[in-house]
């Protein structure tokens, strides 16, 4: 498990956390929000992040969004979707606003436009968690835990 002494979530990806363990875009979501929020997430869930980096492995919905996803739901499921209505209203916020200020929400073109050698996909990351930040500080007493 890696261990981060920052609390927030876009200070620990600003900081290239995961980048020393080699994380995928995913991971590095759900492993920094577990280290920024106290998830309580162990290693063999924190794996369930492994499948979703490089857009699913076919550049589709890009990782960072699938693990913020990810988040939401921890954050605001009580037991069941079924049970938490919201986790589908926020979910679909966060996509909607990602989508505005990145012009997309899928790997491929967000790789091209703003990966490179040096940061890899660390703004799209970035972007992807102080987005995630605003969300859950703005709907933080709805939380469905």
């Amino acid at each position: 498990m890696i261990l981060a002494m920052d609390r927030n979530l876009s200070r620990l990806v600003e900081s290239g956390f995961g980048e020393k363990h080699d994380l995928n875009c995913a991971e590095t979501i759900l492993w920094g929000a577990d280290a920024a929020y106290g998830l309580g997430l162990d290693r063999k869930a924190l794996r369930l992040a492994a499948g979703f980096g490089g857009g699913m492995g076919v550049e589709a919905a890009c990782g960072a969004l699938t693990g913020a996803v990810m988040v939401i739901g921890r954050l605001f499921t009580r037991e069941r979707s079924h049970e938490s209505p919201r986790v589908k209203e926020l979910c679909a916020r966060f996509l909607e606003s990602y989508k505005a200020e990145m012009d997309s929400i899928d790997c491929a073109p967000l790789k091209a436009r703003y990966r490179t050698e040096e940061l890899k996909c660390r703004v799209v990351v970035l972007r992807a968690a102080r987005i995630l930040e605003e969300l859950i500080e703005a709907n933080r007493g709805a939380s469905g835990r």
